[in-house]
């Protein structure tokens, strides 16, 4: 038996990257998993096996009802959700337009605001049979500290963190847990973007001399895989975490302990 059986689970961006992995992952360990994503095909890797599709926007109010409808239909019960859609702007704030910071909030952050409100009735069903429920948000390392040229990502990423600790603190009292996961450099196309880009953080260096540059940095000389970070989601998903709440749990390979300026 899986650590996740008869658990329900419904993963943002959970048909590419990290939100593919923790899908897999899921479905693995026996949960009825719904991969709530703008589009089915995803970016990485093969279809998902099980997992029911809900095309999602998770900027739109509409559609957020929508889905945590089609949800209560089938189940009546949310007993995970991760909020792992998110996307990335590599500039300056001067090179950031307004309308490009609001899209980036609307995702990273509303998006989680919006998803997480209209899931409480359904994790508080789940929260009822004595098991509790868990809500799973993804920040950053960079909401700790900052990579140049990402300042509106690493704003929604602070963000993330803080509305992460007040649900904790607000929803704890219904047997709901609430922790986010704040990766490091985790090998996903958004990292690809970045070794291939061209903005302000990508540097002078070809996407091979980035690419092994970035793993150097870290004291583990690696950056992670999706499947680590579902490794975590996995653990925090289930009934072993029954004491672990309102945490930022850093999954960087090290990178953020060491003191960048002394490291040969």
């Amino acid at each position: 038996m899986g650590m996740l059986e008869g658990k329900t689970a419904l993963i943002t961006g959970g048909c590419g990257g990290i939100g593919r992995a923790i899908c897999t992952r899921f479905e693995r360990e026996g949960a009825d998993v719904y991969a709530a994503d703008l589009s089915a095909g995803g970016t990485v890797g093969n279809p998902l096996k099980s997992s029911r599709h809900i095309r999602l926007d998770v900027t739109s109010e509409e559609e957020v009802v929508s889905a945590m409808r089609e949800v209560r239909e089938r189940h009546d019960k949310i007993d995970i959700l991760v909020n792992a859609a998110g996307i990335e702007i590599e500039k300056t704030i001067e090179e950031t337009s307004l309308e490009e910071w609001n899209r980036i909030f609307a995702i990273n952050v509303t998006g989680m605001f919006l998803v997480s409100k209209y899931a409480l009735p359904l994790l508080r069903n789940a929260a009822r049979d004595g098991t509790g429920a868990s809500v799973i948000n993804f920040g950053s390392y960079d909401g700790f500290i900052a990579d140049p040229g990402l300042a509106a990502y690493c704003a929604t990423k602070g963000a993330v963190h803080a509305l992460t600790r007040a649900m904790a603190c607000d929803h704890g009292p219904e047997g709901i847990r609430v922790n986010a996961i704040c990766p490091g450099y985790v090998d996903t196309p958004m990292m690809q973007s970045f070794l291939t880009g061209d903005g302000v953080g990508a540097g002078n260096l070809d996407a091979e001399e980035k690419k092994k540059a970035m793993r150097d940095v870290h004291p583990l000389r690696t950056y992670g895989q999706p499947e680590d970070m579902a490794n975590l989601a996995n653990w925090l998903a289930s009934d072993e975490a029954r004491y672990a709440s309102g945490q930022l749990w850093v999954l960087d390979g090290g990178l953020s302990a060491q003191v960048q300026q002394m490291r040969l």
